[in-house]
């Protein structure tokens, strides 16, 4: 009767029986995040890690460069000197990394991921890399009794800082789920593919037509503006006609049409036209490959070469529309 007092009554037992199993719950729900290794601490992979932390993972962390593990250690993660450490320590591990032959080196080399890794590991890699790579590295995984997946991203740093990446992932449909627990905590759209590689063949295909996009969009504002149209016009225009895309409604590349993205910023930020040059060859490889006629998408490819070549290599790719402005005056 005492009790019943204290609790207030059966009504307030009960709601204080569900909070000790609520408790209970969310305890069992944090052992279950054991630590996830993340391997290319660069702009990607950065916030990427971090989301990990924010959602509870604890993460083992590894970068090529050390000062780059430094604000993780900060952050309570734990630092390695080497893939293989991450893969000694933890079964799930998540690599971020520029291309193909760093990707090779990490999970290859002398000090890679394979050199220690434990069997069952769930090994995912977001880079953007040529999709018969990503074969070969899930070939070589396999043999060590582990699990390869491909999930390549879409979104830029922005959306890897806000949590709102898409993965696009490519592998054993059975590992999907698994991999997914650890992807939603970076991404808002996690998408199967299919078989190993397709997560890249999706991103490389996205990434060309993003690249023609931009292209086009960039002469289509330069020479309306060269007609005399008012470019913030102009693109309203283009935002409500049948021209309208990303490139123009969300990532306008003309200076003053649009406040937060690079072209208010001198191009500075965002994705950078290395990267598009790097991925547009992917697109390439994979075109000669198949024996597939990509004529734009080379043209693209052309484009942004000439555009590393001539100084904007850093600058974020829509800084195509500052390049043609500029070989107009030669």
């Amino acid at each position: 009767m005492a009790a019943a007092v204290v609790l207030g009554g059966p009504a307030g037992w009960w709601r204080w029986h569900r909070r000790v199993r609520a408790a209970m719950v969310c305890s069992r729900a944090m052992a279950s995040k054991t630590p996830v290794g993340f391997i290319g601490l660069g702009n990607m992979g950065n916030p990427m890690a971090k989301n990990l932390l924010k959602h509870g993972y604890p993460v083992i962390a590894y970068d090529v460069f050390p000062e780059a593990c430094k604000e993780f250690q900060d952050l309570g993660a734990q630092v390695t000197d080497s893939s293989a450490d991450v893969a000694e320590r933890a079964d799930r591990i998540i690599t971020m990394l520029p291309s193909s032959s760093n990707a090779i080196e990490v999970y290859t080399g002398a000090n890679g991921i394979l050199k220690k890794v434990k069997k069952g590991s769930l090994l995912i890699d977001s880079s953007t890399i040529d999709p018969a790579v990503s074969k070969e590295l899930a070939k070589a995984v396999e043999k060590m009794g582990a699990v390869f997946m491909d999930a390549p991203v879409s979104g830029g740093v922005g959306a890897a800082r806000a949590g709102n990446l898409t993965f696009m992932v490519g592998g054993v449909e059975q590992e999907f789920d698994a991999a997914k627990e650890l992807l939603t905590c970076m991404g808002s759209n996690v998408v199967y593919c299919g078989e190993v590689g397709t997560g890249q063949a999706a991103k490389i295909c996205n990434n060309m037509l993003l690249a023609i996009s931009m292209i086009g969009t960039a002469e289509a504002m330069n020479l309306g503006i060269r007609l005399g149209l008012d470019p913030k016009l102009l693109a309203k225009i283009l935002n409500m006609s049948s021209g309208r895309c990303w490139s123009s409604d969300t990532y306008n590349p003309v200076p003053g049409v649009m406040e937060g993205v690079p072209s208010a910023n001198n191009y500075q930020g965002g994705f950078g036209t290395t990267l598009m040059a790097k991925d547009l060859g992917l697109a390439q490889i994979s075109a000669t490959n198949t024996k597939t006629p990509v004529p734009l998408g080379s043209q693209a490819h052309q484009i942004y070469r000439m555009m590393c070549a001539k100084g904007y290599a850093l600058k974020d790719f829509s800084a195509v529309f500052q390049f043609l402005r500029e070989e107009e005056t030669l």
